[in-house]
């Protein structure tokens, strides 16, 4: 089954909305089986969007648009589907009536204009709205269908979950592709996507034009590189079999090649895995921030149930706090003794079995001679030595900060596994 995305909006185009739509499509395609082998993106003119409907119909199997279902003059999807469904469009009543009870509980009156929102290519499907005014839509063209959903994006999630995922597995299986198609993501850091893709060539080859197993590479920013097995078979164990085979083996190649870079599987971010860590050894944690300036603790918080191995953090920016608060030795506070002793100190003043400290330059300007992009790590664990390390982090301010912040939360973790060896 293939399907193609086509995102309608001229704002698209001009670069003033970023099209997170397809993005997400495309990974949720991939991720349920689905082969999504083209995006498009055409602005709000007609004949450009019957044009690229056109196109994607004559290579694919299905279209999803997004986007152009709204009231206003220039939302003219609808329009441009009934015309290469070559039927006329037909005012359902009854979405009119939900359209109008949506904003008679908001207290307004509905314009005239809304009305256009109810208007469905005859013999096309509703998709009702669960939280919008504009519904979606399921339209047959011969053997091939196009789905057109709102570009809000969490319109348009919830309504591929709800409506179009089930009809698509519904095709599949009339097509004889029925199965279980399930996929999971290992999470890692500390390896670039190309080092990561050299490791696992082996594993590429053996699968190459296997039915059943395929992997595939996400970049992901700040959150490292993800690897996604995604496994097909008859049976959800027969599946889970399949997805626990091909991860022992990716698992095993990584480790030979790149050492310990996995942290975590499908949302298992890395201050989820660090807190599992703790949690597991009994161990709670404090921390000391100069360059992130709290980032590591905002992340840590975001984990529930944080405050059982969190005591808090010391956000020690200004030299003096460092001094005063944590304890640092009076000198230059951009250097590995500096993080060490804010490991110390975090500790110390949290109270914490663990300290973790991190100070740097994140620029533009160097500082204490010290080059923009250069971060110092610092970690206290009981019974062992102050491990300290200096690291460097490419990008611009913001983005020496961001990996900053996880790469010393990736120390905590190796140091933790390490402990518990």
């Amino acid at each position: 089954m293939r399907i193609e995305i086509v995102a309608v909006g001229t704002e698209l185009l001009l670069g003033q909305i970023a099209d997170t739509n397809s993005a997400w499509l495309g990974e949720n395609l991939a991720a349920n089986g689905v082969a999504s082998h083209f995006h498009q993106a055409v602005g709000d003119n007609h004949d450009r969007i019957t044009l690229a409907l056109r196109t994607a119909l004559a290579r694919s199997d299905g279209v999803i648009m997004c986007g152009g279902l709204g009231p206003t003059q220039d939302d003219i999807t609808r329009e441009a589907i009934a015309e290469v469904m070559n039927v006329p469009l037909d005012r359902d009543p009854r979405i009119v009536d939900v359209i109008a009870a949506f904003f008679e509980k908001r207290g307004r009156q509905m314009t005239e204009n809304n009305a256009r929102q109810a208007d469905v290519p005859r013999g096309a499907r509703v998709i009702p709205q669960a939280g919008g005014t504009a519904p979606g839509l399921v339209c047959p063209v011969g053997n091939k269908v196009v789905y057109a959903v709102p570009g809000v994006p969490y319109e348009m999630a919830e309504m591929f979950e709800r409506a179009i995922l089930p009809d698509l597995r519904d095709r599949m299986a009339r097509a004889g592709e029925e199965g279980v198609i399930a996929s999971r993501v290992l999470r890692t850091w500390g390896a670039s996507e190309s080092s990561l893709a050299e490791s696992l060539q082996d594993r590429i080859d053996a699968l190459d034009g296997a039915p059943d197993v395929t992997l595939a590479f996400l970049a992901s920013g700040i959150e490292g590189i993800k690897v996604r097995i995604t496994a097909r078979a008859r049976t959800l164990d027969e599946v889970t079999a399949l997805l626990d085979e091909e991860d022992a083996a990716v698992r095993h190649t990584i480790g030979e090649r790149l050492g310990d870079i996995v942290f975590g599987v499908d949302d298992e971010s890395m201050e989820v895995a660090v807190a599992g860590r703790l949690l597991g050894q009994g161990l709670t944690f404090g921390v000391a921030e100069s360059l992130t300036g709290g980032l590591i603790a905002s992340r840590l918080v975001n984990v529930p149930g944080a405050s059982r191995w969190f005591k808090g953090g010391v956000v020690a920016y200004d030299t003096q706090v460092k001094f005063d608060v944590l304890g640092v030795p009076a000198g230059p506070v951009v250097t590995e003794p500096a993080a060490g002793a804010m490991a110390v100190g975090a500790a110390r003043v949290t109270g914490s079995d663990v300290g973790l400290g991190i100070t740097g330059v994140a620029g533009p300007d160097e500082q204490e001679g010290v080059a923009p992009g250069t971060v110092f790590v610092g970690l206290a664990l009981p019974g062992h030595p102050v491990e300290t390390r200096q690291l460097r982090m490419p990008g611009d301010r913001e983005r020496v900060r961001q990996y900053g912040a996880i790469s010393a939360l990736d120390l905590l973790r190796r140091a933790l596994d390490a402990r518990s060896a």
